[in-house]
Order: C-alpha cells, then sequence, then structure tokens
C-alpha cells in the first residue's frame, strides 16, 4: 500500500487576463497538520479554498502555502487609503507616548498593511481570475500528494531495509551462544566456586542467589516483544496510510526492549547483539519520523 513523506514541494502556475498567477506549497515534517496562509489583499476567500483543500487531504505535516500574483504589462496606479490612514493617526493621538518613544510619523504610517494600495489600470475578469485559480488548486494539491507519495516510496524501502536489520539481530540475539542453557550453568558455577573460595559462605544460600540472577539475565521476553513489535510494523507498512504517528509509537517500543536486553546481557557477545540494535533502532525511528 501507499506510503507517504510529510515533505513536499508543488508549484500550480497560470495566466488569467493580464494577471499571472503562481500557487506555492511546502510541506515539512510535524506532529499534527499545520496550513499557514499568504495571499494578497482581496484574495483571502481563494486562500481559504486552498487551505480546506489541503485539510480535506493532508493527515500530517506542516504547509506553508502562498499565492502569488502579478501584472507584468500593467502600469500600477498608487492610492492612499485616506480614511484608513486618519484612523490611525487619530488612534495613535489618543495613546499616551512612554518617554524615550518617538512620535508616529507619516512615513511610518504609510508602511503600515492596507495603507497604500496599488492599483493596475488593465483590468482583468475576476470571475475567470477565482475560477483559474480553484483549477490551480486541484493541481497543486495532486502535485503536493504525489510529490509526498514519491518520497515515502523512496522512505519505505529504507525502513524495510531497517525492519529487516532489526529482525535479524534479534534472532541472532537468540541464537546466541551465551543464552544457551549450558553456558549459563558454567558461568554461575564458576562464580559460586569464586565466591566459596574466598569466603566463608553458604553454597545454599549462594545457589538460591544464582538462580535468581539466572531469572534476571534471561532475555526471553525481550525477544518475544522485539518479535511482535517488527510484526506490527510489518502490518502497518502493509495498511499503508497516514501511519507515521504508529510506528513512531512503534519505535520507542523497540528502543525499550532493545535497551533492556543491553542491561540484562551478561555476555560480552550478547551486549555488542543489544548495542547494534540500540543503533538501528534508532536509525529506524528517525526515518519513521518523516513519514506521514
Amino acid at each position: 500500500m501507499i506510503l507517504s513523506s510529510m515533505t513536499g514541494f508543488a508549484r500550480a502556475a497560470g495566466t488569467t487576463g493580464a494577471v499571472q498567477w503562481a500557487w506555492e506549497v511546502r510541506a515539512v515534517n510535524g506532529r499534527g497538520l499545520e496550513v499557514r496562509l499568504r495571499v494578497p489583499n482581496g484574495y483571502d476567500a481563494a486562500g481559504e479554498v486552498a487551505r480546506t483543500a489541503l485539510q480535506k487531504t493532508l493527515a500530517r505535516g506542516q504547509c506553508q502555502l502562498s499565492l502569488n500574483l502579478s501584472r507584468p504589462d500593467a502600469a500600477p496606479r498608487i492610492r492612499i487609503n485616506e480614511g484608513l490612514l486618519a484612523e490611525l493617526a487619530a488612534a495613535v493621538a489618543r495613546v499616551p507616548r512612554p518617554e524615550g518613544v518617538a512620535p508616529a510619523t507619516l512615513d511610518g504610517l504609510l508602511a503600515l498593511r492596507g495603507v497604500i494600495e496599488a492599483e493596475d489600470e488593465a483590468s482583468t475578469d475576476t470571475e475567470a481570475l477565482h475560477r483559474d485559480l480553484a483549477e490551480g488548486v486541484v493541481r497543486l494539491v495532486t502535485d503536493l500528494v504525489e510529490a509526498r507519495r514519491a518520497e515515502g516510496r523512496q522512505l519505505r524501502a529504507v525502513i524495510e531495509a531497517q525492519l529487516a536489520e532489526i529482525g535479524r539481530l534479534t534472532r541472532a540475539a537468540e541464537d546466541c551462544p551465551a543464552r544457551k542453557p549450558e553456558a549459563v550453568r558454567a558461568r554461575l558455577a564458576a562464580t559460586v566456586s569464586t565466591l566459596i573460595a574466598v569466603g566463608n559462605l553458604d553454597p545454599d544460600r549462594l545457589h538460591q542467589e544464582a538462580v535468581l540472577l539466572a531469572a534476571k539475565a534471561d532475555v526471553r521476553e525481550e525477544l518475544d516483544r522485539l518479535a511482535a513489535h517488527l510484526a506490527s510494523a510489518a502490518d502497518l507498512l502493509a495498511a499503508g496510510g497516514p501511519v507515521g504517528r504508529k510506528l513512531d509509537f512503534l519505535a520507542q517500543e523497540l528502543g525499550r526492549e532493545a535497551n533492556t536486553l543491553c542491561a540484562k546481557a551478561n555476555d560480552i557477545a550478547l551486549s555488542r547483539i543489544g548495542l547494534d540494535l540500540k543503533a538501528v533502532v534508532e536509525q529506524f525511528r528517525e526515518q519513521v519520523q518523516n513519514v506521514e
């Protein structure tokens, strides 16, 4: 099934009358879905249409959506919104000015958004422009989805290789000679013999302690849970869709089991396997954080 990344870029552009327009969207990783919008004055409705289309299509990621408009062949005419300017000046005059703060200047007020507006002499069919912008949104969303899926296909190959390596290391820990009963028995017997030789200790008491140590050092449960988490991860990849959060949770669980295995390991060979396992699990976790 399809796996998507949270990162991607798409652009849809066109020309309507004298207006050249271009939608752009950049998507990066995010815990949830967030769409930030930047459009020219008067095009908020078109921007909300684009935002809604992304929200209906995507599940996770931070998206920066923008609309750029230009009229390269039109001579702009500058108009000052005198009513807004007067209101701003009156509002500033009513506010007590703290000591050390310079008074508002005309150029400062003119620099505020909406005070100076540029009007184009060339006319454009507004209805046709909004229709074309809406069609551009459809192309934009389609291209972004495809870009995220293309990266998702690459991510899937990396993640599957990492899961395969985790499985290999889990089997290596399972088959480690240090886990064989005779090997455990030999190590404990040698330890007990050494303690008896160096002090006046009760052999029966030492035997009981040795049994407890052997039980604490057993990693059977950790190996079983590692296998179960690997099976769950494989099922999620097979299902596809927005499974990034679930994969991230499994990565945490795999890391917990790898840490416990290392802590319980009483043999250098098993410790090395555990350390290799921790390294691969961390790499796996870094990758799944890119998955939608």
